[in-house]
């Protein structure tokens, strides 16, 4: 663990931004980031023994290839996501208590932090404008989504946990004759406001502070959950579901959005990708075929299915006997 927590810490005092090109005395760094000279300076020797950053003079640090990637605003977004004051790096300390999940089955993120992750999200504002970021996603998965679905024909979308908007603001931005509904937490929601009022796409959008387990707005027609399904069990990702069934009525579709799932693509990422389902919220990921099911359950036919570049998959489901 030594390792990749001093790596943390400077994804998190944002060291390679403050040097930005320059070698600089430890003293200076400590200094621009409220830190211990005589402790900073450990974990940037050990750091530097490790390959990530230099050190051309005693206690004079620089950047090199492996420490650029942890820039802010860089397209691997490392920073944001090993930063420990952030979704990422929290979500990363969440892993000390996978002995409790292992031997319980439930979530290490409620024996790690002592609440569930939804209310700790909820109480930490930072923190939930972290998780926001990070599941916004880039512009390229976005667009990959976006052009990955046959938007012909839909007047109104509703996004489910749609965080902050980036996906309607996405689909709105591209089809200028549609109108949407935000549904999510009350909190989310108010970002949500400011980031589509940001893209002057607000005086299209409704929004719906609330739970998806309560009843949804009806009349949409199409119901959208992004990587919504695949943080929750199967009886709560069913009852999810059957809410969407239920706003959505005989006319409506459902649209599950979530990555390609199956040994057959990339097990080991799967493989991690289920494990930390598992750690943080109780949830899963699943195949093709236990999206099927659960919509089955639901009330749901799955009418298409569509497989996109960047390894989304998208499942479009209608009310059974529809």
């Amino acid at each position: 663990m030594v390792t990749p927590m001093a790596v943390r810490v400077a994804a998190t005092l944002r060291l390679t931004d403050l040097l930005a090109g320059d070698a600089l005395p430890v003293e200076e760094l400590a200094r621009r980031t409220g830190s211990d000279a005589d402790a900073l300076g450990r974990v940037l020797r050990h750091l530097v023994c490790h390959g990530v950053y230099t050190e051309p003079g005693p206690g004079v640090f620089a950047v090199n290839g492996p420490a650029e990637l942890l820039a802010s605003g860089h397209p691997s977004m490392m920073r944001e996501r090993l930063d420990l004051e952030g979704f990422g790096g929290q979500m990363d300390v969440a892993f000390t208590g996978l002995l409790h999940t292992v031997r319980t089955g439930g979530p290490a993120w409620e024996a790690v932090f002592g609440v569930p992750i939804w209310s700790h999200l909820a109480e930490h504002r930072k923190l939930g404008e972290s998780f926001d970021g990070l599941m916004a996603g880039g512009a390229e998965d976005l667009s990959d989504v976006v052009e990955g679905y046959d938007w012909s024909g839909v007047g109104h979308v509703v996004d489910v946990g749609g965080g902050t908007g980036a996906l309607i603001a996405e689909v709105l931005s591209a089809r200028p004759g549609m109108r949407a509904t935000l549904v999510d937490l009350p909190d989310t929601l108010e970002r949500g406001r400011g980031f589509l009022a940001g893209r002057g796409l607000d005086g299209r959008c409704e929004f719906a502070g609330q739970s998806f387990f309560e009843p949804l707005p009806a009349g949409g027609d199409v119901y959208v959950l992004r990587r919504v399904i695949h943080d929750w069990g199967d009886k709560d990702a069913e009852r999810i579901l059957r809410r969407c069934a239920d706003a959505a009525g005989p006319r409506g579709r459902v649209v599950m959005i979530e990555s390609r799932g199956g040994s057959g693509d990339d097990p080991a990422m799967f493989a991690e990708m289920n494990l930390r389902m598992l750690v943080l919220s109780g949830g899963r990921e699943r195949t093709v075929g236990d999206y099927a099911a659960i919509a089955t359950g639901a009330g749901l036919d799955v009418a298409g299915v569509h497989d996109t570049p960047l390894g989304n998959v998208i499942l479009d489901c209608t009310p059974r006997n529809a």
